[in-house]
């Protein structure tokens, strides 16, 4: 899904979320309005390119995922401010990511190469605990974003007492970890109605039921959550310790509801950067909301005091779905019909009739089927979201398939006018329907940045 140009507004009903959906298209930036405090703009984004770590190459080989190999190169970006990319370039792919700031980092952070994200349940219903919970994972995930050890670290402790932290990560670099976290509904009511917390109250408007799309096959197992932790790096060993290191924090208090690794990533913060390709082989979405964008974040991105709780304002809202890909089917598609399903060129990935990706569309020159005439934001009145989805891989389904596609992972200021909207629309006409489904689903509610060192994860909903 491409995006186009950038109107100024003040805050009033909440913006629309990007133009893309959960098929894959993405989105552009747009806009601002700023009725919160804005994040630093950023300069311009400066890249070099650096080599990527032996580990980096060897993908998820230790999770057990077949994957591709690695670029020749990876483009870091070392950002300033904890949800903002700056003009400077990074020296290599280890750079830290500052952890404090008015924004969770790994939002409008410049895209990292890998993912682990995990749901949790919360298995107390002890308030007292998951607030102390919360506040030891702050801690932890400040010192794992540095490329710290947690606490008192894997070796050097008393010999009869479990290590701090689990180790695997010992002598490797920070790798631009960010870890980003969020809160879904049933933390405020459960399925059974128990407000076991005291936050009933509290939960946003925005955060609702998602309802069911037209084709969606969702499994339970891998959908909702009351707490999410979406973890990216440079390097797949960094995020699957932070989350390992977490959840082993968390035993007693919280278990591991799902969670996906993710490789190649599928979209950009970067501005000018390439659009990455989907395991279908196309570009999707070429003109993401930038992170260096402040006015198209405020608009689109950040929730304003006026159109969110006040514990939530300068935080976001997270759509994340599982999308299987029908991989056998599409490969057997002829070149011509693939790019009538995306609507672009699969060398360039430009509009069709277009010469380059970034090329603007001619919407009604498409066909009327086409994935990003049907996502684009002069389809869904402006609707624009901000994309981090990454590609998997998670063996075969027991008939000899392969288990692929797209998580897709996108933040937006209000879900009932960003995702909601545009996946009713792509559910009901996009000719991409027929080679994937909707599989996992969940929506979180995703906090603002913690400001120092006293600060937690979601200290201002449980004050």
């Amino acid at each position: 899904m491409t995006d186009h140009t950038t109107d100024r507004t003040t805050d009033h009903e909440p913006a629309a979320a990007d133009g893309q959906t959960t098929t894959g298209g993405q989105a552009p930036a747009d806009g601002q309005a700023a009725d919160h405090e804005p994040a630093a703009a950023g300069a311009p984004a400066a890249a070099r390119r650096a080599a990527p770590s032996r580990r980096a190459l060897l993908g998820w080989g230790a999770a057990g995922l077949a994957l591709s190999s690695a670029a020749a190169g990876v483009t870091a970006t070392r950002l300033t401010g904890s949800d903002e990319e700056s003009g400077a370039a990074a020296a290599d792919s280890g750079a830290a990511v500052p952890f404090y700031g008015a924004h969770q980092a790994g939002i409008a952070t410049a895209v990292q190469d890998r993912l682990h994200f995990a749901a949790f349940d919360v298995t107390t219903d002890d308030r007292d605990e998951l607030i102390a919970l919360l506040k030891e994972w702050t801690k932890a995930a400040a010192r794992m974003t540095q490329g710290k050890a947690v606490g008192g670290g894997a070796v050097g402790g008393l010999a009869e007492a479990p290590p701090d932290d689990t180790g695997e990560a010992l002598g490797l670099k920070p790798s631009r970890l960010t870890l980003t976290f969020g809160v879904g509904p049933t933390l405020f009511k459960d399925k059974k109605g128990k407000d076991r917390f005291g936050l009933a109250s509290r939960r946003p408007e925005a955060l609702i039921d998602l309802p069911p799309f037209p084709g969606d096959n969702l499994d339970p197992a891998r959908s909702d959550g009351d707490l999410c932790v979406q973890a990216c790096a440079d390097d797949p060993q960094v995020a699957v310790h932070a989350i390992r290191n977490l959840a082993r924090i968390g035993m007693g208090k919280v278990a591991i509801r799902w969670s996906q690794l993710g490789f190649g990533k599928t979209s950009s913060t970067t501005p000018d950067a390439q659009t990455p390709r989907n395991m279908m082989g196309f570009k999707d979405g070429t003109r993401n909301i930038a992170g260096t964008d402040s006015a198209a974040l405020d608009k689109h991105v950040w929730v304003g005091a006026r159109t969110g709780p006040a514990w939530l304002v300068g935080g976001s809202y997270l759509v994340a779905r599982r999308i299987r890909m029908h991989i056998e089917t599409w490969d057997r598609a002829s070149l011509k019909e693939q790019e009538d399903v995306f609507g672009r060129t699969k060398g360039e990935g430009a509009p069709l009739g277009k010469r380059r990706e970034h090329d603007e569309p001619n919407l009604k020159a498409l066909p009327p089927t086409a994935h990003v005439r049907l996502a684009h934001p002069d389809s869904n009145g402006g609707v624009r979201i901000l994309r981090r989805g990454y590609s998997f891989t998670d063996g075969t389904d027991g008939l000899g398939r392969l288990d692929a596609g797209l998580f897709f992972l996108a933040y937006q200021r209000d879900v009932r006018q960003g995702f909601v909207p545009v996946q009713q629309s792509l559910a009901r006409g996009d000719a991409l329907n027929e080679y994937i489904q909707h599989v996992g689903s969940a929506l979180f509610a995703v906090p603002p940045g913690v400001r120092d060192a006293d600060d937690w994860w979601g200290r201002a909903l449980f004050s």
